[in-house]
């Protein structure tokens, strides 16, 4: 009895352990969820309840993927909303084949680098109206819905303004990092109006309202994307950005467009990865692909203080070319075929000492980050992966009046270091954290998935891809199986490692192995936090059905029917 509230408890902190009294795998806290006709996985119960229904009513993946984001949008603030941005990568049953898409904002037209320097900044500040940059989440949905949807958008839009009206329960996890980011913003101006009802922020259980939100979320049911970006909103966002001595235009909002593009891909163990190219961090993962399978880890094994050695290692290798080349590709000639050949994967790898810490470089400055990913996937075939976030926190604070959202602070990820890819400059998109993922088999979709969580997204995508291939877990117990995560590596905001950063893991892996990782050089500690969070739907080919698996640390579900 003690062991099992021991494990309980471990459970409700966030911590990965061993599920004794599971029938499949070590780590498995679930089963997965099979069904045949839809299924989706995202961080909230209630949004993958208003999947579902979509799908029922007669919508496809991506319309319900849009519903799904605009209700975690409402009830995980913490994470998203429409003041942020949105990456998605989605199979199209139609044309049998991946769509990728970048809608990501850009830097305000009129701000330039020497604002900062003459203003004796060296590095754009993390909150205020500085690090804006256009919000282009809004554009996002539509670019999806204009291409692929079916059935209306102020449809799609009703349960989220249903819930914003109505209000909802707030879930552990939400309510937790919802008090600390209320203590924060707590005076920021129109901060405590939407999301401190009654002069405090709500806490588990309690019903919360936001009628800003289901207001603004008519608006653009009713009159479209244009609303937001050159309309009765695109002003009341200007209007507060001014006010706060801030620099993004209506001209900016005016001009903002979503970007269709190719997804780009490696071969591991005969499965195809996809991921999108920068100016996200996407191919950091393909890179680490590329030279992990140069190893044996199926003999090394999970855990093994041969197998984090070598993860770790490769990730500090594939971050140093993150942090200098990875930026916005309007603005730069990114050798991105190079960096994910086989080629340079192979010439990389020969760097990596087998028995000890490569250091040098300094400690970098971008481990944190609040997202939400979801995943979707219908009766017809076509399935969604969709990553959306504000960034640091709840984003920058500036929440424009009778709104009921907040702005992104993603600005904050340019370096103002000179003949930098990442320089800020107007008009550019800066670097991105959030990737969506995508695998497929001999060119048919095999899985779509994401890891959320600041720069543990591609370190989160590698593990839970080996974690099935080399292996050998399933689609939930991938995702329970305890993580690692190596911190401090450059990056593109102009840090360097000097020290070989730090590596921090899951309870769940061996302290013997800890010990041999410490007599390696490695700086390595135990934390119930910082590893992100998954959801995942993988098609089984054969039978025909959906498998889900959602994220043991978040308070979500996957649920098919």
């Amino acid at each position: 009895m003690i062991k099992n509230t021991i494990v309980y408890c471990l459970c409700i902190m966030g911590i990965a352990v061993y599920a004794q009294n599971r029938l499949h795998g070590k780590f498995s806290t679930r089963s997965e969820v099979i069904a045949q006709n839809g299924m989706a996985a995202t961080s909230h119960p209630l949004a993958t309840q208003v999947a579902l229904d979509i799908l029922k009513k007669g919508g496809n993946a991506m319309d319900a993927a849009i519903a799904a984001n605009a209700v975690l949008g409402l009830m995980e603030p913490t994470g998203n909303g429409i003041g942020g941005d949105l990456f998605a990568i989605i199979w199209d049953s139609k044309s049998n084949k991946l769509h990728g898409l970048n809608a990501s904002g850009r830097s305000p037209k009129s701000l330039s680098s020497s604002y900062f320097t003459d203003n004796g900044m060296n590095k754009i500040p993390s909150y205020g109206a500085l690090p804006l940059s256009v919000p282009g989440c809004v554009d996002g949905w539509f670019a999806i819905h204009g291409k692929f949807g079916k059935i209306p958008m102020k449809d799609i839009l009703q349960p989220a303004i249903h819930y914003a009206s109505e209000g909802f329960p707030l879930t552990e996890l939400i309510a937790y990092y919802w008090n600390i980011s209320a203590k924060h913003f707590a005076e920021y101006p129109n901060f405590a109006a939407v999301y401190m009802p009654e002069g405090k922020a709500p806490k588990k259980g309690e019903v919360f309202r936001n009628p800003q939100l289901a207001n603004t979320l008519r608006i653009l049911g009713k009159e479209g994307r244009d609303s937001f970006y050159n309309g009765e909103i695109a002003h009341k966002i200007v209007a507060e950005v001014q006010r706060q001595n801030g620099f993004l235009s209506l001209e900016d909002l005016k001009t903002h467009t979503s970007t269709w593009v190719e997804p780009v891909s490696t071969n591991y163990r005969g499965y195809d990865v996809w991921e999108l190219p920068p100016n996200g961090q996407g191919i950091a993962v393909l890179q680490m692909l590329n030279i992990l399978e140069n190893y044996d880890l199926t003999t090394m094994g999970f855990g093994s203080r041969e197998y984090i050695h070598h993860f770790v290692e490769a990730k500090k290798l594939v971050y140093e070319d993150r942090a200098k080349f990875y930026a916005d590709l309007d603005f730069n000639n990114i050798p991105i075929t190079k960096l994910i050949s086989k080629e340079y994967g192979k010439k990389r790898r020969q760097l990596i000492d087998t028995e000890r810490v490569a250091t040098s470089y300094s400690p970098g400055n971008l481990e944190e980050g609040d997202t939400i990913y979801l995943t979707v996937a219908d009766k017809e075939g076509n399935m969604v992966s969709l990553i959306q976030s504000n960034y640091r926190g709840m984003g920058s604070g500036v929440v424009p009046k009778d709104l009921g959202f907040m702005l992104q602070n993603r600005g904050e990820l340019f370096t103002l270091e000179k003949n930098h890819n990442n320089t800020y400059e107007p008009g550019k998109r800066p670097f991105h954290t959030i990737i969506p993922a995508f695998i497929t088999k001999e060119g048919k979709p095999f899985m779509s998935f994401g890891v959320m969580g600041g720069a543990m997204q591609p370190q989160g995508h590698v593990q839970i891809i080996v974690n099935m291939l080399d292996f050998g877990m399933n689609l939930q117990e991938a995702g329970d199986a305890p993580r690692i995560r190596h911190m401090d590596s450059s990056q593109p905001t102009g840090e360097k490692m000097q020290d070989g950063g730090s590596v921090i893991v899951e309870v769940g892996i061996d302290e013997k192995v800890l010990e041999e990782l410490r007599k390696m050089g490695h700086k390595v500690s135990y934390s119930k936090g910082l590893f992100g969070g998954y959801q995942a739907i993988m098609y089984d080919s054969v039978n025909k059905v959906y498998y889900g698996a959602s994220e043991s640390r978040k308070d979500g579900h996957a649920a098919g029917y």
